[in-house]
């Protein structure tokens, strides 16, 4: 496992092995739901206290909204927690590590800058879009005005995480939209469209 990103917060978070085992497991079983829901299989808990304040699973198929990842699930669970028990936000997220089976994309990540999370661990990196490293460095770049730096831990169980994106992407999507693609017809031309008969005389 490696750890990136730089922190700013007062409370450096060092969870022990025994915690990350288990927190991570948890998220791997939402990924795991994930997937049998026809879900790109990410999971993830949101932990403040040694409790468990959200829980998501990427919904962004079956709820046709693409901001639907599991860590923008577990962050509205969170804040509606903290609407309920009268809690700050800022100060809740300060003392709150995700622990999520996929590197956050780049909206997930400034998502978690802007609500002051102390700390992110993760399985695999998200070459395409990670927002933790992989693409761009939002924990640690330097952005004026947009919330504080955040520690990273990557590299829990990435090899497993890698497994259940490739079951994902083998299997057929039945959320994904019907291609536009044009079927050429014996009839067609190279441009695509029908060829008046008319007009070949």
């Amino acid at each position: 496992m490696g750890t990136e990103g730089g922190g700013s917060h007062e409370a450096v978070f060092h969870p022990s092995t025994q915690e990350i085992e288990l927190w991570m497991q948890k998220a791997f079983d939402m990924a795991k739901n994930a997937l049998d829901n026809g879900e790109v299989p990410v999971g993830c808990l949101m932990v403040y206290n040694n409790n468990i304040l959200g829980r998501g699973r990427n919904e962004v198929n079956e709820t046709k909204n693409a901001t639907r990842h599991a860590e923008m699930v577990a962050i509205d669970q969170v804040l509606d927690w903290c609407r309920h028990n009268n809690k700050d936000p800022a100060d809740v997220f300060r003392s709150t590590v995700l622990y999520v089976t996929v590197e956050p994309c780049i909206m997930c990540a400034g998502a978690l800058r802007l609500l002051n999370i102390a700390l992110v661990v993760y399985g695999c990196k998200n070459e395409r879009f990670g927002g933790c490293g992989s693409v761009l460095n939002i924990p640690a770049d330097h952005l004026p005005h947009t919330g504080a730096p955040f520690k990273c831990i990557s590299g829990y169980r990435s090899e497993e995480a890698v497994e259940l994106l490739k079951m994902f992407y083998k299997q057929e999507n039945p959320n994904a939209p019907k291609s536009k693609v044009r079927k050429k017809t014996d009839n067609a031309s190279p441009e695509g469209g029908a060829i008046d008969s008319e007009m070949q005389s």
